[in-house]
């Protein structure tokens, strides 16, 4: 039951992630939003790493809660935020932004397409406007349109 909880969790979180980022970050919090997509040069960390902060609270609460309480399937929802934190930190501050210049990864179909439907999204400089608000999970035409210019 546990990898149940923790897979579904992982799962579970693009959604959340996509959720939060159409109607959060290009909304209400665009403040903080604002200069991911209106970069700033030479700058190191940007408002919108604060967002790390926000998902990694109740992560640490729910592991927390279940190493004190015992409560493994809360541990597990706690890992699972955690290793899509992870995996987004790699795939978006790593691979995309290149926040990171000494790791380097080869292109494959998978990063070519999801680096594809990121451009699309960061061409959009405003609020409004914008698409492709998932990480992970981004629509096939981008995959096909990178694989087709390959």
């Amino acid at each position: 039951m546990w990898w149940i909880v923790f897979l579904g969790t992982f799962v579970w979180m693009e959604w959340a992630a996509w959720f939060l980022h159409k109607y959060v970050m290009h909304g209400f919090l665009w403040i903080l939003h604002k200069d991911h997509h209106q970069r700033v040069k030479g700058r190191v960390f940007e408002w919108n790493d604060f967002f790390a902060v926000f998902f990694a609270v109740p992560s640490f609460l729910c592991i927390l809660f279940d190493s004190i309480y015992n409560w493994p399937l809360l541990g597990a929802f706690g890992f699972g935020i955690m290793a899509y934190g992870f995996v987004y930190f790699l795939v978006h501050e790593v691979i995309i932004h290149r926040r990171i210049k000494s790791l380097k990864f080869s292109s494959n179909w998978y990063s070519k397409g999801v680096n594809a439907a990121h451009k699309v999204h960061h061409s959009v400089l405003e609020k409004e406007g914008a698409e492709n608000f998932g990480m992970l999970v981004v629509p096939l035409k981008y995959f096909r349109l990178k694989s087709s210019k390959s």
